[in-house]
């Protein structure tokens, strides 16, 4: 009796092996989205009341100062709708990353031909799906419950969106750098230092109000800059150049330490088998 052989399995290369398994790394954080109602938290029902949250309070001002609160409230909802951005985009990624070490999986992905970058690429689909029905379902609110006016912000919102984007996947980097090295318990980064960046940034004022020590530090975060432009454009309709150059410069030098340290934290990851602790 003759046993048939077995043929070799073939790993499929190129740009549409590539394009296959990015979609196939999207369709999987898809699928757990779908199944897991109590993740729409994150989607819908958070964005929905930090601007219901946030309005509200820029509703009292304005009832109370006809200047200085209709201030506070354009202040108040573009940083709410712009944060967001920063908050979905960070959060896509980390727990992306999260979702392979709750369900055991990254010992699976280390074996498989998949390359980081295709994962993060997969990853980042999927999240940047998620952004636009998050900040989405935020605008919505703000202009039929607050009245938010869009009309000043014309194209240039695009550049500071672009870049608050990279400056929230920055983050994640940082943090997936963090878990890489530390295991588990760095996961609280993943949703504590949002809340350590958020006033550091003036999302909802400009920086000058925190106090002086503070100031410096905050004038390190491109985050500080692109909330001032942010507000800036709602106020006169352009961009503020001088800023915006700082941010761009200030986003490109945070995002090049942020994926240096979390590819640092990858080689460290497998020299040392840190594999162990999600297998």
């Amino acid at each position: 009796m003759t046993t048939a052989a077995v043929p070799p399995i073939e790993l499929r290369t190129g740009t549409a092996a590539s394009v296959q398994r990015i979609r196939a790394v999207a369709w999987r954080h898809a699928v757990v989205l779908l199944r897991s109602p109590h993740r729409y938290f994150d989607v819908a029902l958070w964005p929905a009341v930090d601007t219901l949250l946030f309005g509200a309070i820029g509703a009292f001002f304005a009832k109370n100062s006809t200047v200085a609160g209709g201030t506070a409230l354009r202040y108040l909802l573009i940083g709410v709708v712009l944060w967001h951005v920063v908050y979905q985009a960070q959060i896509s990624l980390s727990t992306g990353f999260m979702e392979e070490t709750w369900s055991r999986n990254v010992l699976s992905l280390a074996v498989t031909p998949l390359a980081p970058w295709e994962y993060i690429a997969g990853v980042l689909l999927f999240g940047l799906v998620k952004m636009v029905v998050g900040v989405g379902g935020v605008v919505v609110i703000a202009v039929a419950a607050y009245k938010l006016d869009l009309g000043t912000l014309t194209i240039g919102i695009v550049p500071i969106v672009v870049l608050l984007l990279i400056c929230g996947y920055a983050i994640a980097f940082g943090v997936i750098g963090l878990m890489l090295r530390y295991g588990s318990g760095a996961e609280a980064f993943a949703w504590g230092i949002l809340f350590v960046v958020m006033p550091l940034s003036g999302v909802f004022y400009p920086v000058t109000a925190l106090p002086g020590v503070i100031q410096p530090v905050s004038n390190l975060l491109p985050t500080t800059y692109l909330f001032s432009a942010g507000r800036t454009l709602t106020e006169t309709g352009h961009l503020p150049g001088h800023t915006m150059l700082l941010a761009c410069l200030a986003t490109i030098g945070t995002a090049s330490l942020a994926v240096a340290y979390c590819m640092w934290m990858m080689r460290l990851f497998r020299r040392r088998g840190y594999i162990t602790r999600w297998s």
